[in-house]
């Protein structure tokens, strides 16, 4: 094809919806074909979009809706080339590698003697752990199946989830990832996308959590811990004050006595520092299923943080732009590492929010706004990380903590 009637028919297509005020060719060290300046004329720009996407398809190009300093930008790409399907052996050994590695972390935290019997040792754990594995795993599934769903509705490639083990750890897994293949047409989908995960796992994480706290009982803080020993207390966010306190009509855990202090200043210190320990006070001895129900609830908190490839870091820049996003990712690293100095593992978080907090992904079409439910959302789930965050999200107590 000619030089210039390829370069025609293109402004041909783009003129249709788009008042071209002036275009700039690209060059072999820019992304883009064409460089159109103007103004949509189209009355719904996801419309206008589909419209040129739609007739640009047979010559292989993809167009991309910019805003840069006010301006409405079209920028016309080679469409690269279709995305091969994947192999999934991968995501179903880890998926089976992250089963075990879940079982055995549950079975280990509810033995205190170990048969010396290996096989009746690997039946104890399993007997002891699956209550755990089933409930946690349940919670990563419906989170990701989220992402997963939403993306195969609006006609998306992406990836199986892939389950991360972490044997021998508290939890014993590093959650799960899902990789799209495809870059997101507009705001409206990817907002969709980032949503949809933190969402299905938050309702998964309540309703394991409720049947949890209802195998929950109440019992008494050791008043001391033995030498060699440490007890510990998972920590507070409001949601999950709230839910314990319909459980069980207290706030918990409660302390032997306030002292001197007034009430409302004692929680407002625990809830921020997990000091004072509560020795010998009330708390629930969490089930295990109702432990799962809480790592959901923490691990839903974290995807939420608003910064980079993170689903609140989508939420957050897709809601109030990529350059707001950016102005407040070093503010999330102050906080996180001085909460840092009252739980150790934010320390990690201040870390991988520095090293990927500046990346945020970037729809097709830019210029395409959230609508009013959409944005309505948003705000909520901002309100719903405040609710379910927790500063202090363990805290042990032993003779040489």
């Amino acid at each position: 094809m000619d030089t210039i009637p390829y370069y025609d028919l293109i402004g041909t297509q783009v003129k249709r919806i788009f008042a071209v005020e002036d275009f700039t060719l690209g060059t072999s060290q820019q992304n883009y074909v064409v460089r159109y300046r103007g103004r949509l004329v189209a009355q719904d720009s996801s419309q206008a979009y589909d419209q040129l996407a739609e007739s640009l398809k047979p010559i292989s190009l993809t167009p991309l809706f910019r805003v840069e300093n006010g301006q409405q930008i079209i920028l016309i790409e080679k469409t690269p080339p279709p995305v091969k399907p994947a192999k999934t052996t991968l995501n179903w050994i880890m998926l089976v590698l992250t089963i075990l590695s879940v079982i055995t972390s549950g079975g280990l935290s509810q033995i205190e003697n170990m048969p010396g019997n290996i096989l009746q040792a690997a039946l104890l754990i399993l007997k002891e752990g699956w209550p755990f594995a089933v409930s946690l795993m349940s919670i990563l599934l419906a989170h990701e199946m989220g992402h997963y769903l939403v993306a195969r509705a609006y006609g998306y490639s992406v990836s199986l989830p892939y389950f991360i083990p972490l044997p021998f750890t508290q939890l014993g897994t590093m959650g799960a990832v899902i990789f799209a293949k495809e870059r997101y047409k507009n705001r409206r989908i990817t907002f969709d996308m980032a949503a949809a995960g933190p969402l299905a796992g938050l309702l998964a994480s309540v309703v394991v959590l409720v049947i949890g706290l209802s195998l929950s009982n109440l019992d008494r803080i050791p008043s001391v811990v033995s030498q060699g020993r440490l007890f510990q207390i998972e920590g507070n966010s409001i949601f999950y004050l709230f839910v314990k306190y319909l459980r069980f009509g207290k706030l918990l855990p409660q302390p032997l006595d306030y002292g001197e202090v007034a009430p409302w200043l004692y929680w407002l210190k625990y809830f921020f520092t997990g000091k004072p320990y509560p020795m010998g006070g009330l708390d629930v001895m969490i089930h295990p299923v109702a432990w799962a129900g809480w790592v959901g609830l923490l691990i839903t908190s974290l995807n939420l943080i608003p910064a980079g490839q993170l689903d609140g870091g989508h939420i957050f820049s897709i809601l109030f732009g990529v350059e707001r996003a950016r102005k407040i990712w070093p503010v999330i690293i102050v906080i996180l590492a001085g909460l840092g100095f009252l739980w150790s593992g934010w320390w990690l978080w201040a870390g991988i929010i520095f090293m990927v907090g500046r990346l945020y992904v970037q729809p097709l079409d830019e210029i395409t706004q959230l609508d009013r439910p959409r944005r309505l959302l948003g705000v909520l789930i901002l309100v719903i990380l405040v609710l379910i965050f927790t500063p202090i999200p363990l805290v042990l107590i032993g003779p040489s903590v």
